[in-house]
């Protein structure tokens, strides 16, 4: 099984931990986000993606397994995204992680770890992180190593991932200093429809108009 030491890795070092998830959805700038390579481009580890590679709307999300904005657009706003655009191929759905404390850094190190390339698997796992996250705050390591399980990892693979092997762990890391200083992530959840980023929580309505506005472009 993961141990504590799996939460002393240190987000800490980022100036990053003590953010709080954002609010109101807004608009920052209306332009690029250092232009739309630096937006689009994984950096450290691959894109786990829903939806066709060329759809004409691509989304991307920064989330914290831990922020409870991020959790409320998970079950709320993503399911009707996902029905409405993404399962008919017109937006393709990037999620990118951005762990705010230690907790939220070790589960999406563990969801990257017993998914491996599997997107549909990993996103499986980010759901359950999401609907089981007052568990997860509370008992972060009975939460991940029982989800693991769930999904078909042993106790000893999931500590040999989070616990034991830090290269995951820095490579989430790693992207995460990359949105904040390249991108200018500094809360979740961020988003980035078509370049274009938005932090906050919207409802789908706000995502639908935009949607629609971007498809009949």
């Amino acid at each position: 099984m993961i141990t504590r030491r799996a939460f002393t890795a240190a987000l800490s070092l980022t100036g990053l931990a003590a953010l709080a998830g954002l609010a109101p959805w807004r608009l920052i700038g209306g332009a690029m986000a250092q232009g739309a390579a630096d937006v689009t481009k994984p950096v450290s580890l691959p894109d786990m993606a829903l939806g066709p590679a060329n759809a004409s709307v691509t989304i991307i999300e920064y989330a914290s397994m831990t922020c409870p904005h991020c959790a409320h657009f998970n079950d709320d706003v993503f399911p009707k995204i996902k029905s409405e655009y993404i399962d008919t191929g017109k937006v393709r759905y990037v999620f990118r992680e951005f762990p705010l404390d230690e907790i939220a850094l070790a589960a999406s190190t563990a969801a990257r770890c017993v998914a491996k390339d599997d997107a549909p698997k990993y996103f499986a796992l980010v759901d359950l992180l999401f609907k089981t996250q007052k568990d997860l705050v509370e008992s972060p390591v009975a939460t991940i190593n029982r989800i693991g399980k769930q999904a078909g990892s042993s106790d000893a693979a999931i500590k040999a991932c989070v616990d034991d092997d830090p290269s995951t762990k820095q490579k989430v890391s790693a992207d995460l200093r990359y949105a904040h200083e390249k991108l200018g992530v500094n809360g979740t959840p961020t988003f980035f429809i078509n370049g274009e980023i938005y932090k906050g929580s919207p409802e789908f309505e706000a995502f639908d108009k935009k949607i629609k506005s971007l498809l009949k472009s």
